[in-house]
């Protein structure tokens, strides 16, 4: 569980493990986090755990996988733009060698 505190509001929330780390946030066990307690006149806020819902949706790994998709996408374009503008300095090239003409 994660425990982040808004100090503003005298608020305490504890919620499902947070995935990134914030400021006045801190990592519980549930063992501790069921026996939470805050100062008096500050209110706690307990969202519930829904253990059905570890991981990712389908929803979240589609988001993915487009996102991927239009970076692959973006990278080809902006490799044959490239190719084709340096065509004339890529003379002999083969794999990772290049032959670099010399004039003499």
């Amino acid at each position: 569980m994660t425990l982040t505190y808004i100090y503003a509001e005298s608020t305490a929330v504890l919620g499902p493990l947070a995935t990134f780390s914030e400021p006045h946030s801190y990592d519980l066990c549930v063992a501790h986090g069921q026996r939470l307690t805050v100062p008096q006149g500050w209110n706690v806020i307990r969202q519930e755990i829904n253990e059905d819902l570890s991981g990712p949706t389908d929803d979240d790994l589609m988001v993915i996988a487009d996102a991927v998709r239009e970076a692959a996408s973006a990278n080809t374009q902006d490799e044959s733009t490239i190719s084709n503008s340096n065509a004339q300095s890529n003379i002999g090239r083969r794999g990772h060698l290049r032959a670099v003409p010399t004039n003499y």
